[in-house]
């Protein structure tokens, strides 16, 4: 029982001197957008930004896959899942995200057959084992998931498994970041990187972005040290007035990725322009099946009818996704909207902004003197 409790005691003693050093280094306002599901809840569930100084501010960006994924590609789902002959496959964070006429949940009580899986290739084995069932796998996320989700394609392939398909809502990081850092709204003066993507994807790609837009980028991990120096390395640019991209996350991120996931992406799929939930059409930010895949395209082989697909008038999570609105200022938070009835996304999956705020009871400010302030 000691080790754990000695390693974390360490732990926090080595985030409390990096947040001091912050406090010294920040002598202006800096705002820093993290652009990944995973480091928001980290950052809010061990209080990250409540020890920071009130001169160094974070916003949450578009870094959950589920929460960006449109309304009208979850509708696609619906009706493909409500087929008798089709097992449904999914990650169990999409299962209650609501569009117009329901969720997947809704879908699977009402007789579809709605399976959560752990992979695609969870969703290509239940392929093989019921030749006579269609199984289709809702490929969502970004750079991190697009691996395993063309290699169940490829295998599909390989082993001439024709009864597997993909509904495809694979999107990409950096066009994303370049849509925020164009508008005119625009209040970001840095980025933490998105770790897991960039294990994928590397960050030769983001040189250009830094440069373009004069904003540094720092790679940066999951674990509450690794925040605390990522957000320090990205105040001592800001404050040196560099624009570089750095790598805090340097034990598992190169600066070309995984040449062998890459391949195997490039091989699979193609870049489109693809809708978000919450930021409109995002040039070149999204990947389909090629060509000669399209045969395992569950879209081109169900055909579902086009359904125009809003947000409840209610939610305000497109905001909340541009990093514009802070979850506990929108005047549903925790009230009509809460995780048990969500009126967005970003309030039911694991990697939402405003999950991440409720499930850490973080529904209040803190100011720098640490007195909860009520939004």
């Amino acid at each position: 029982m000691s080790l754990p409790y000695v390693g974390e005691y360490r732990e926090g003693e080595a985030v409390a001197r990096v947040i001091a050093e912050i406090r010294r280094v920040a002598t202006r306002p800096w705002t820093i957008m993290e652009v990944c599901g995973g480091q928001t809840h980290a950052l809010v569930r061990f209080g990250i930004e409540e020890l920071l100084p009130d001169n160094v501010r974070l916003l949450h960006g578009p870094g959950c896959p589920v929460c960006v994924t449109p309304a009208e590609m979850i509708e696609n789902g619906l009706q493909i899942a409500a087929r008798p002959e089709v097992i449904f496959c999914t990650f169990g964070d999409m299962l209650r995200v609501p569009a117009v006429t329901g969720d997947l949940q809704t879908v699977k009580a009402r007789g579809g057959d709605v399976r959560i899986v752990y992979s695609p290739m969870d969703a290509l084995d239940l392929a093989k084992r019921h030749p006579d069932r269609e199984v289709v796998f809702f490929a969502v996320g970004f750079e991190t998931t697009a691996p395993a989700n063309a290699m169940a394609v490829a295998q599909a392939r390989a082993q001439k498994i024709t009864n597997f398909s993909l509904l495809v809502s694979q999107v990409l990081i950096p066009p994303a970041m370049v849509e925020i850092l164009k508008s005119p709204e625009c209040r970001v003066d840095g980025f933490l990187g998105a770790g897991h993507v960039c294990t994928v994807s590397g960050f030769a790609g983001y040189h250009e972005l830094a440069r373009r837009f004069r904003v540094p980028i720092v790679v940066t991990g999951f674990e509450p040290l690794d925040l605390a120096q990522g957000i320090l390395m990205c105040v001592r640019q800001l404050e040196a007035g560099r624009n570089e991209v750095e790598n805090q996350y340097s034990r598992s991120v190169r600066p070309d990725g995984n040449p062998h996931a890459l391949e195997l992406i490039h091989t699979v799929f193609e870049i489109v322009d693809r809708p978000w939930r919450g930021l409109g059409v995002i040039p070149g930010s999204g990947l389909v099946l090629r060509e000669e895949y399209r045969e395992y395209d569950a879209e081109l082989r169900f055909s579902p009818d086009y359904v125009a697909a809003t947000d409840s008038e209610l939610c305000q999570s497109g905001l909340v996704l541009q990093g514009r609105l802070d979850p506990r200022d929108c005047p549903e938070f925790g009230q009509r909207c809460t995780p048990e009835h969500p009126l967005g996304a970003t309030m039911v999956s694991s990697e939402g902004g405003c999950a991440a705020y409720y499930r850490y009871g973080r529904h209040a400010r803190t100011s720098g003197t640490g007195k909860n302030v009520r939004p």
